[in-house]
């Protein structure tokens, strides 16, 4: 983890980190994903190495949630390292953008920081995650230095989900509509009475039915038990509750073996296509509440 307040300090902290993996034998170049316009003084500063290096602005990589940013490195790692995963990757989250907009797109984005070390592990890749405090901000700095590996206020990724996990969710509104008969087509249906496009509905619908599937086996596609929805377009929201409690900190984190997302994906599928997933115990200790939020 490398923590700089100025473009000099950024600079300082990539140059050696790419240096190793230019060195590095039967690897790829070396990635830096990072803000545009440092990507283009760390050009300047690698003069003729530069010519090895693969420049990403994270405004491209970044463009979506937390967990989409697991199915762009996963992918990437696929197609592009080399044996075991190796490869270099310097990599900046848009702290301006998205992933610090809110506390709570932060908290999604620290849980993505944690699990990774989980998610990657596997893998012979080399990461470097870069923290600029004058785009992300000292608590956001505070929080991610608990997500990684090389600080001494690290904190192992199950323990730090699960306390992040720990935070009450707001209580579904007093009007939150139960439905009687939740199989895909009631959800869809009553999304788009909320506003949803068709294709967004049947999207949304198929994501609620998917994260339940496998912690219902016992109750008859595509029935679902106990859901509540609320909210208008687009941020629907739905909330089950399933009879299996949840305890995988990856649980929808693990990419499948197919590309992209797809039915049968189960909470994988959830997380790609919608901007929020919450799991939390029930209330009663007695099985789990999914929360999806489409957006």
């Amino acid at each position: 983890m490398a923590v700089f307040g100025s473009d000099d300090g950024f600079v300082a902290a990539a140059l050696p980190f790419l240096a190793e993996g230019l060195a590095a034998p039967d690897e790829p170049p070396p990635v830096a994903i990072a803000d545009p316009g440092r990507l283009a003084l760390l050009r300047d500063a690698l003069g003729t190495d530069a010519k090895g290096v693969g420049f990403v602005p994270h405004t491209e990589w970044y463009t979506g949630s937390a967990a989409n940013a697991v199915a762009q490195s996963a992918g990437y790692l696929a197609a592009n390292a080399g044996p075991g995963g190796r490869i270099h990757l310097l990599m900046e989250p848009h702290w301006a953008g998205r992933a610090g907009r809110s506390a709570r797109e932060t908290t999604e984005w620290i849980r993505y920081e944690s699990l990774a070390n989980l998610l990657f592990a596997p893998f012979a890749t080399t990461a470097l995650c870069a923290y600029d405090t004058r785009t992300a901000g000292p608590a956001i700095v505070d929080a991610a230095r608990r997500a990684h590996p090389d600080t001494p206020v690290y904190e192992q990724p199950a323990r730090l989900v699960h306390e992040l996990d720990s935070v009450a969710l707001p209580p579904p509104p007093p009007d939150a509509e139960r439905l009687t008969a939740p199989d895909r087509e009631t959800l869809r249906e009553r999304a788009r009475a909320r506003g949803l496009a068709p294709a967004d509905a049947d999207l949304f619908a198929t994501a609620v039915t998917e994260a339940a599937g496998p912690y219902t086996p016992s109750i008859p596609a595509p029935s679902l038990p106990e859901v509540l929805l609320w909210g208008e377009a687009p941020a629907c929201v739905c909330e089950l509750r399933v009879p299996e409690r949840i305890t995988d900190p990856l649980a929808g984190f693990v990419p499948p073996p197919a590309e992209g997302p797809a039915p049968g994906q189960g909470l994988w599928f959830t997380r790609q296509v919608c901007a929020y997933v919450d799991l939390r115990d029930a209330e009663s200790g007695d099985g789990s509440l999914i929360r999806v939020q489409y957006a």
